[in-house]
């Protein structure tokens, strides 16, 4: 059976003016990214000679070289290390941004775009950035590798954790409000029940993230498994480069399976 035989033989999926929508679209994208490619001076020569110059590195890598790994597993523990602290403290500290950020619990509208303006600046500024700013003034070291991640951290933690207060029920709260309960035990009992699903789900997560940031800490100074991995590639040691990166991969894979674990106990 036809389009014919139903008596719809004049059907179509869009439009004309769908059409000539989508195709206008498409115009725009491709001039976009024509535009963008002839803004930028990308030499080809490099970029054809890349799979070359990859099997070429590799070459160099293999076979890893593990004679300084005692080092890199004691830096790679103080890796883990500074993403644990850093979002302990970013998780205390992002509970009372998100308190001001949320619309239903702000006192007022001067407190709501402040713990907005901090989300927002917070995660406005990339990991690496902070951790520079950090070792100008704490010197290098792992204590500017954590401020750094935690000044990172709280923006994701306070914004979700915001939203998830705007999303809660509110009928408990207006219970315990019609009683005379007081602000900290609305608090308490209302809120913080309703979010807590949400705060272990999203420290979780961003535990798992931070182990992530924190392994390129180093290049800038701020500590943790970078710094050796920048020391090999400056030195040209692609051996040793190599074992590093197969730490990291190690730890990565591992922040994984502890996060899953954590989820299951947990949530």
């Amino acid at each position: 059976m036809t389009l014919a035989d139903l008596g719809r033989d004049d059907w179509t999926r869009f439009t004309p003016r769908q059409r000539m929508t989508r195709y206008a679209a498409f115009a725009v994208i491709a001039l976009a990214i024509g535009w963008a490619l002839g803004s930028i001076e990308i030499i080809w020569a490099w970029v054809w000679d890349a799979p070359e110059q990859m099997g070429d590195l590799f070459g160099r890598m293999y076979p890893p070289d593990p004679t300084n790994l005692s080092t890199i597993l004691q830096v790679l523990w103080e890796t883990v290390n500074i993403a644990t602290i850093a979002t302990a403290f970013a998780v205390i500290l992002s509970l009372p941004v998100a308190y001001l950020a949320a619309q239903n619990t702000t006192p007022n509208h001067a407190t709501l775009w402040l713990g907005r303006f901090i989300l927002v600046s917070s995660r406005s500024i990339n990991t690496i950035i902070w951790a520079l700013l950090f070792v100008a003034i704490f010197g290098p070291g792992v204590i500017a590798g954590i401020v750094a991640i935690m000044f990172r951290s709280i923006g994701f933690v306070g914004k979700l954790l915001g939203e998830a207060i705007e999303e809660i029920d509110k009928r408990p709260v207006e219970a315990l409000e019609a009683t005379g309960a007081s602000r900290f035990k609305v608090i308490a009992y209302a809120i913080v029940p309703q979010v807590m699903p949400t705060f272990w789900a999203v420290s979780i997560l961003r535990w798992d993230i931070n182990l992530r940031e924190s392994t390129v800490l180093g290049l800038v100074g701020a500590g943790g498994i970078g710094l050796i991995l920048q020391g090999a590639i400056d030195t040209f040691n692609w051996r040793e480069a190599a074992t590093v990166l197969l730490a990291i991969l190690a730890l990565v894979i591992m922040g994984e399976i502890v996060s899953a674990w954590l989820r299951r106990r947990i949530l």
